[in-house]
């Protein structure tokens, strides 16, 4: 088993089997809808992507996408799920590999959202970097797995460094620099592997950077 969050797991997450968040036939993250659809149209960075299903909800109204993620595979099952899409939407994202860890963003966004990202590394250090590529007046928004899914029976529920409050993720944050819209934990409810749903709970953290 590769070492956990590794690139080498990642990849070994996308291969072979679906991995259940196909850009096509998926909604995107339902936080990403109920907190950035009243936002303005403009630049997003879309950090640990997936196979895209939030880049193209972002596309699709409009904003143009930098879609970030470190597996290969993931990033090869975006492009293809968008490859039938209408034409503006697919033109609107950039499909990059790499890790959020070390990667520069070229650009500061209007909008830096992410959903379920695991870093190797300490959290609250990718969330400052994810922070620090927010453009002024701009909004970061982080989705994560919240503590209280441990004994949920989800993926990633026995993983120590895959949960996190809404409140860890804004510590992150200078308040001086930052207005925080929203935190808190929500209920969803998913079908895992075994055909089971689950009510999970998503650590929800909205801010937005003072202009």
């Amino acid at each position: 088993m590769p070492e956990e969050f590794s690139r080498a797991y990642w990849e070994e997450r996308y291969q072979g089997h679906g991995h259940g968040h196909a850009a096509q036939g998926h909604p995107p993250n339902p936080q990403l809808v109920a907190e950035t659809g009243d936002l303005t149209p403009g630049t997003a960075l879309d950090a640990g992507a997936g196979e895209g299903a939030e880049a193209v909800w972002l596309a699709s109204r409009g904003w143009r996408v930098t879609a970030v993620d470190i597996a290969a595979g993931a990033l090869e099952r975006a492009r293809r799920n968008t490859a039938d899409l209408e034409g503006t939407v697919a033109d609107r994202i950039e499909w990059v590999q790499a890790d959020l860890t070390e990667w520069t963003p070229p650009e500061r966004f209007d909008l830096v959202c992410t959903h379920y990202a695991h870093p190797q590394g300490p959290p609250q250090e990718l969330y400052r970097r994810l922070g620090e590529a927010v453009a002024p007046g701009g909004t970061l928004l982080v989705v994560g797995h919240h503590p209280s899914d441990r004994h949920s029976g989800a993926p990633h529920a026995g993983v120590v460094d895959a949960h996190v409050t809404a409140e860890e993720i804004a510590r992150a944050l200078d308040p001086r620099e930052w207005e925080v819209v929203t935190a808190e934990a929500r209920p969803r409810t998913v079908t895992v592997a075994d055909g089971r749903e689950v009510t999970m709970h998503d650590a929800v953290l909205r801010a937005r950077r003072h202009g």
